[in-house]
């Protein structure tokens, strides 16, 4: 891969997932040479739904994304691209199937339907945000499935959470039942899989765990729904900028999670 690429995807990441970025940046040199192609990848992805009102068109950009992971899987004449060229280098076969997986469920974010059920939703982001953190941890070392799937769910629910108004100003249904007691049962949910997660530390290598530097906000803001539900709805979660990279600084330093 090429310096140019890599700061491309940094780029692509510092714009439009700069939570993400600054957890990259935390991470080691060589760890943000991975993670920031995935985590470009996932910003491509994510926003391909968004970018048009042709439900045609946004099916064929997540298509784009999955032939490029079928090149990749392949072996064979993988495109040229600032995202793909460096993702090529450091996914599998099981990898690219993981993140096909993820591709398929943000299919939902192009149609305004709602969730079918609540493990419609938890699948959703099972698929998305577990899917992409398990990546991210299996190409940077060693971590077992369940715990790496563990953290990316708890942290995608904290960001789902987080972007509740917006989706619903873009007249989407994001939560199945959003009465308060649902909300806070939904998060606390979450925050169980975290802290079982966080039970079996000793199945992750330090080199792993820089992934798991991207929830470094989960645990407060789970727990900050849990407390008080109407701050969903009010978008009043989270720490100021400030608060939030001291935290990341200490996660980082400490190398905990």
């Amino acid at each position: 891969m090429s310096d140019e690429d890599l700061k491309a995807c940094a780029g692509t990441v510092k714009n439009g997932d700069p939570d993400r970025f600054a957890a990259t940046m935390a991470a080691h040199p060589d760890a943000r040479d991975v993670l920031f192609p995935l985590y470009a990848f996932n910003v491509e992805v994510s926003r391909a739904p968004w970018v048009t009102q042709e439900t045609m068109i946004a099916e064929m950009r997540l298509q784009w994304w999955r032939d490029a992971l079928e090149e990749i899987r392949s072996g064979e004449g993988v495109r040229r691209h600032e995202v793909v060229t460096p993702l090529a280098a450091i996914l599998d076969a099981n990898a690219t199937e993981v993140l096909d997986t993820l591709i398929e469920a943000r299919r939902w974010d192009i149609y305004k339907d709602p969730f079918e059920d609540q493990q419609h939703l938890e699948r959703y982001l099972a698929e998305t945000a577990g899917g992409l953190m398990l990546v991210g941890a299996h190409a940077l070392g060693q971590c077992a499935e369940g715990v790496a799937r563990d953290v990316g769910y708890a942290l995608g629910v904290a960001n789902w959470l987080m972007a509740i108004p917006a989706l619903e100003d873009a007249n989407r249904v994001p939560l199945v039942n959003g009465r308060p007691e649902a909300v806070a049962e939904f998060a606390q949910g979450a925050l169980s899989r975290l802290e079982a997660a966080r039970q079996r530390r000793k199945e992750v290598d330090r080199a792993a765990g820089q992934a798991f530097y991207a929830a470094w906000q989960v645990e407060m803001v789970l727990k900050q729904a849990i407390a008080d539900p109407r701050r969903v709805s009010n978008g009043a979660l989270g720490s100021s900028e400030f608060g939030k990279r001291v935290g990341l600084m200490r996660r980082a330093l400490m190398g905990r999670w």
